[in-house]
């Protein structure tokens, strides 16, 4: 019971971090940035999950394809959009597996996961873009998988992908704050 407290309190801690980053630093500090991306860490911890890195249930991955031309033709609010989009498709396809699988080590990475995507939700659906709201998008047909290695590597490239180069596009804004 005290193991499972403290393992608990070690998670909220380790995740507490990545809440404290505002969408602006978000945008204008590329240290902040790498600091709320913790798929190394998990990566790392998944190689601890002995026999657990295949998933019972499927697990849809994000949209991660990246046209440069057609992306680079897309407003603001469309980019974030396909984004938060392809976020909120993998956070709800792991809260089903979540609630579907016993305690364990891929469960604990999963709510990591989780956790390190509700923080994104939350820093994009929060930043400030001029021009009119447009509704979230998925930019592909969504794929599945049930190895939570490749669930990883997906989230990776959306992250280190369209995000950042998202990001990169808004850092104009950096220089009048």
């Amino acid at each position: 019971m005290a193991l499972s407290r403290l393992l608990l309190l070690f998670m909220v801690a380790s995740e507490l971090r990545d809440a404290e980053t505002t969408p602006i630093e978000f945008v204008c500090n590329k240290g902040a940035r790498r600091a709320i991306n913790i798929v190394a860490e998990l990566e790392s911890a998944l190689s601890e999950c002995y026999g657990s890195t295949t998933l019972s249930t499927p697990v849809q991955l994000p949209c991660t394809e990246l046209h440069v031309a057609s992306w680079e033709n897309k407003s603001d609010q469309e980019k974030r959009g396909d984004i938060v989009a392809s976020l909120k498709l993998l956070v709800e396809s792991v809260k089903v597996f979540k609630a579907q699988s016993q305690p364990g080590c891929a469960a604990s990475l999963l709510q990591r996961l989780e956790n390190n995507i509700n923080n994104y939700l939350l820093i994009l659906t929060h930043l400030q873009l001029s021009g009119p709201a447009v509704s979230p998008g998925l930019s592909c047909v969504p794929r599945s998988t049930q190895s939570l290695s490749t669930v990883l590597l997906n989230y990776n490239q959306l992250i280190s992908g369209k995000l950042e180069r998202f990001v990169i596009n808004l850092e104009d804004r950096c220089n009048s704050n």
